[in-house]
């Protein structure tokens, strides 16, 4: 990792409460990291890591996409909107990405967070 994410991820390396007392992944477990490898240009790791921060950017970006998109050309009809459907999607992701982890840790015995960022 490069020296200069280096303090910050210093400052999020803190545990996780839930995992501490339950062992198992809460739903936002591998978010930091994702964000991290996100930012170093590494999408597929990113999405690993956890799939929502990679969606996060995706649906943000086309969202502003189409609403620059409206009012560049006037069209207000350009603008998707939909920021309920995004929120669902963004809700399943979270759901599925944490009893996925949780089911790999329990039923097969694989960490899938188990290798920390260098």
């Amino acid at each position: 990792m490069g020296k200069l994410f280096q303090p910050l991820w210093a400052f999020f390396k803190l545990p996780c409460l839930f995992q501490m007392v339950t062992g198992l992944y809460c739903p936002g477990c591998g978010g930091t990291r994702s964000a991290v490898y996100l930012l170093h240009g590494d999408l597929v790791q990113s999405f690993v890591y956890h799939p929502l921060v990679p969606y996060m950017v995706f649906a943000a970006l086309l969202l502003f996409g189409s609403w620059l998109l409206g009012k560049v050309t006037k069209k207000p009809e350009c603008y998707l909107g939909h920021e309920l459907m995004f929120t669902y999607i963004g809700v399943g992701i979270i759901l599925v990405n944490w009893i996925v982890k949780n089911v790999c840790l329990i039923g097969f015995g694989i960490d899938l967070l188990a290798v920390p960022l260098s």
